[in-house]
């Protein structure tokens, strides 16, 4: 497989890569509840692009069943998104 297949069949991931990605850069430049924000949002990513995928459209992102994955991702990205939403900022951004 070439480069730009693998690209092509992997770009799920790869979008919720480029979230994080981006959410780290705001982390690593103090803006720390941004960032988790951020990062909870590309979880939710993750979690609609799973649900809405066929396991072979969602490459990587297809782990177990598309209800199991929906739920734990939809879960755990929730659960970041409160808590950078709720968590006093201490002073920071």
């Amino acid at each position: 497989m070439n480069v730009p297949s693998a690209v092509r069949a992997q770009w799920p991931i790869l979008v919720v890569g480029l979230v994080f990605v981006i959410a780290f850069v705001l982390v690593a430049a103090s803006f720390w509840r941004r960032g988790s924000l951020l990062i909870g949002i590309g979880v939710g990513v993750a979690a609609v692009l799973r649900l809405v995928l066929s396991d072979d459209r969602a490459g990587l992102l297809a782990v177990r069943s598309r209800g199991v994955d929906f739920m734990t991702t939809a879960t755990v990205g929730a659960v970041v998104i409160y808590t950078a939403w709720t968590i006093d900022p201490l002073g920071t951004s």
